[in-house]
């Protein structure tokens, strides 16, 4: 199904609605009213370029868990304010519904040369504070962000539509994802759910982790790769060759890691 909303607070509180009813859905996808715009006029699915939000919903299980779990979410939609709800009468409608998500990172994609995508991730209770938050600072920024990504379990992608050949934008986009990734973090979060943390988020590993957690990240670095030959300070700068007691032999560096699984 999928539920049409005027509001992203609207549509981002149904999904922790949803969650705290103890409803597990397939799918529990997130779009908002940049990423529906750019979606209809790539794929022309008919979709409403007035809206808010979108969710896309899937339950799956037996037959009565499916229409008991259908039913249950239909209930939670409409109290939370959504304008209308659509469900698939046959496999078909439900893979065109479904192609919306499926178009929204190409969609988004075609609207300027550059594109910056990211995965900043928060407990579902706090969806909507942050797809607020990214919609402010979008606007702060004076940037066009459009978000989608599973708001089932948080996973947000805030994707930036730029042009890297606009310096001053660039720095704009620059700033505004430091503000994101401190908003997510503030709120419980991380600053990737899926894609890692790479050379792009690197500045921002400390402020994540936190000092001992890098410190622990370098000594098990140091105890699988004591001569520091993995991506050399691609991520954390280590000397050279590592220093102090660490375990050498293979028995010695499982006992150490099986301390840390």
């Amino acid at each position: 199904m999928v539920a049409y909303y005027n509001t992203i607070r609207d549509a981002a509180e149904t999904v922790s609605a949803i969650i705290a009813a103890h409803v597990i859905p397939a799918t529990l996808e997130f779009l908002d009213n940049t990423t529906i715009r750019s979606v209809e006029a790539y794929a022309n699915l008919g979709l409403p370029g007035s809206i808010g939000a979108l969710l896309l919903i899937e339950v799956d299980g037996r037959d009565t868990e499916v229409a008991e779990d259908a039913e249950r979410v239909q209930e939670i939609v409409r109290s939370h304010n959504a304008i209308s709800v659509q469900i698939a009468k046959d496999e078909m409608e439900a893979d065109r519904l479904k192609a919306a998500r499926r178009a929204a990172l190409a969609a988004l994609a075609r609207v300027k040369p550059t594109t910056i995508l990211e995965d900043a991730t928060v407990p579902r209770s706090e969806v909507a504070p942050m797809v607020e938050s990214i919609d402010r600072i979008a606007r702060k920024y004076n940037l066009t962000i459009g978000t989608f990504g599973h708001a089932g379990d948080g996973n947000l992608h805030p994707t930036c539509l730029t042009d890297e050949r606009d310096a001053d934008e660039i720095l704009r986009a620059e700033k505004a994802f430091e503000e994101i990734f401190a908003e997510a973090i503030r709120l419980g979060g991380t600053i990737t759910g899926e894609h890692g943390i790479g050379l792009a988020k690197k500045k921002f590993l400390p402020q994540h982790a936190g000092e001992a957690g890098i410190e622990l990240m370098k000594k098990i670095k140091c105890s699988l790769d004591p001569n520091n030959v993995l991506n050399p300070g691609k991520i954390i700068s280590i000397k050279p060759r590592c220093e102090g007691s660490l375990p050498r032999n293979q028995e010695q560096i499982k006992k150490f890691a099986d301390a840390f699984l």
